[in-house]
């Protein structure tokens, strides 16, 4: 990962890690750990997420997002604001996710995305992923802006696909938005380029102190 090479450099090549990665066209948060502090990253990558996402309904990919072949669909008339707001809402709740073909999760070995690149993709199993609260911010067809708040696990392009699926048009991620990871917030972050050269401990949040905030 690009992030994680560049902070490195800038520490001087000390150990790096990342708790929880994002998608290739995804933005926003990403809480890095260095030196001795990655011992924590496990209970960083265990906090809650929030992400706001602008949803395509007009079209499937094969990403579930823009990075793959749009399919089209038709649809009679397009879902009106309430229609689509409902079914937003419908997500809250603890319930059975397919991850993406395209995606890190390992089938029976091997990475998702490793297989379906080759055209070989694999049957995802479902799990369980909790969303505590989602909302739709903005509609205008076949744009849908959704803020989720979900813990690990949960997959935004996921809920692209099945948006469109339960709504009978489209669905994939136009634009992915991580603004949270815990009480870690875009507020917090430093955007990569103005990452410090040399980064010391100054500029660092005490390992201690990260896991006290991340609620121990």
């Amino acid at each position: 990962m690009r992030v994680v090479a560049v902070v490195r450099r800038r520490a001087g090549g000390v150990r790096t890690g990342h708790a929880g990665t994002l998608d290739p066209l995804a933005t926003g948060v990403l809480v890095l750990a260095l030196g001795k502090a990655t011992k924590i990253i496990d209970r960083l990558m265990a906090t809650d997420k929030r992400y706001e996402t602008h949803i395509d309904l007009s079209a499937f990919t094969e990403t579930d997002d823009r990075e793959g072949e749009r399919r089209e669909v038709e649809v009679a008339a397009p879902p009106s604001e309430a229609t689509v707001r409902a079914a937003v809402a419908s997500f809250a709740g603890t319930f059975l996710q397919r991850p993406p073909a395209f995606s890190a999760v390992k089938v029976g070995g091997r990475r998702a995305y490793k297989m379906a690149r080759k055209g070989k993709a694999p049957k995802m199993a479902e799990r369980s992923v909790t969303v505590h609260d989602i909302d739709l911010l903005g509609y205008e067809w076949p744009n849908a802006e959704v803020a989720i708040h979900c813990e690990k696990g949960f997959y935004v392009r996921s809920l692209a696909r099945d948006l469109g699926e339960r709504l009978g048009t489209g669905g994939h991620c136009a634009s992915i938005r991580r603004t949270a990871v815990g009480p870690f917030t875009l507020a917090m972050a430093t955007a990569l380029d103005d990452v410090p050269e040399p980064l010391t401990d100054e500029h660092l949040i005490p390992a201690d102190e990260a896991v006290a905030m991340a609620g121990g």
